[in-house]
């Protein structure tokens, strides 16, 4: 049977094979005939139509912040990346939120059985997380995480004996994308899609209060209406960034200042292990750093550093077995 590790995400799909590495990463939506069941792009392909198709295409995304919001386009997206990946009996394991409920791994369980996974597990993504990041998971050994991404963002304290403090978060990149476009708006007058959007977070974003990069944007204008572009820069969309960074920080203060003593002490000395998209963001570790008072380490590439852990958690069925999901 084959094994793959799968973090089924809001905006990015991503892929771990056993024994190749991460085989897959793209777009998590769908594109499909108004009105009918007609699919006609997938992944990266359908993100490409988003915000430039006529009224008989629509593009779906059938995840929204987290959680599966149309299980029959989630089966078939599933179905279809699978696909790309291996062929025949199928065994995953699923990256799911910090505290997962039972109601949505329900779901993520009749959406993976109907993609064709034969046998599926669950483990939160502060665990797997921490695995990408190559920390040693023990009993004695407390670990704190943040993993931010699209949709979701995920904070918890834990160690191989269980999640010791822990929550998440309904707010995440697409937030950072929706003030953004409102804020071009308000500062430009000029009207900005998502897709634009998220590639000006990319390029210019920053917690850098000096960061004075720049990005050329193209939209429409708001009062005449045609095509325009304007030159943005890092400090122009420092506060649609840095409202919910605060936000997410806000709630890490919070957990910490519920720990016992002992564990507080080894957060002191191990620091935060970030994750996700958006902690690549520029300044992102620095900011949280200076914030809680603590060292902040980032992986060379943090939007890999789940499913990463995720193929080395389900290349290990000892370790499996301590941080799965029942």
């Amino acid at each position: 049977m084959l094994k793959l590790a799968i973090d089924f995400g809001t905006s990015v799909t991503k892929i771990f094979r056993i024994g190749s590495g991460i085989v897959l990463s793209e777009a998590t939506c769908i594109a499909v005939t108004k009105g009918t069941d007609e699919i006609r792009a997938y992944g990266n392909e359908a993100k490409e139509l988003f915000g430039k198709t006529g009224d008989s295409t629509e593009v779906i995304f059938p995840l929204w912040e987290g959680e599966i919001v149309n299980e029959k386009l989630a089966a078939a997206l599933l179905e279809y990346f699978v696909g790309k990946v291996c062929r025949g009996s199928v065994e995953a394991l699923f990256c799911v939120s910090c505290g997962c409920p039972i109601t949505a791994r329900s779901t993520l369980m009749r959406v993976a059985k109907s993609a064709g996974v034969s046998r599926v597990h669950f483990a939160e993504t502060p665990y797997l997380a921490a695995l990408g990041h190559d920390v040693p998971l023990s009993e004695s050994n407390p670990v704190f995480s943040i993993d931010m991404g699209a949709g979701k963002t995920s904070l918890a304290t834990f160690s191989l004996d269980g999640i010791i403090a822990g929550l998440t978060m309904n707010v995440g990149g697409n937030n950072m994308d929706v003030h953004i476009i409102d804020h071009i708006a308000e500062l430009y007058r000029l009207k900005i899609g998502a897709a634009s959007s998220e590639r000006l977070k990319i390029a210019v974003g920053s917690l850098i209060e000096s960061d004075n990069q720049s990005f050329i944007v193209n939209g429409r204008d708001i009062g005449t209406g045609k095509p325009r572009s304007v030159t943005v820069s890092s400090q122009d969309i420092l506060l649609p960034i840095r409202v919910y960074v605060d936000k997410v920080l806000e709630y890490a203060e919070m957990l910490l200042r519920k720990l016992p003593a002992e564990v507080s002490a080894a957060m002191c000395k191990n620091g935060i292990f970030l994750s996700g998209g958006v902690t690549a963001i520029a300044g992102f570790a620095d900011y949280c750093a200076a914030r809680l008072q603590m060292e902040a380490h980032l992986p060379a590439d943090p939007q890999m550093a789940v499913i990463l852990g995720g193929g080395r958690a389900m290349g290990n069925p000892a370790l499996l077995s301590r941080i799965e999901m029942e």
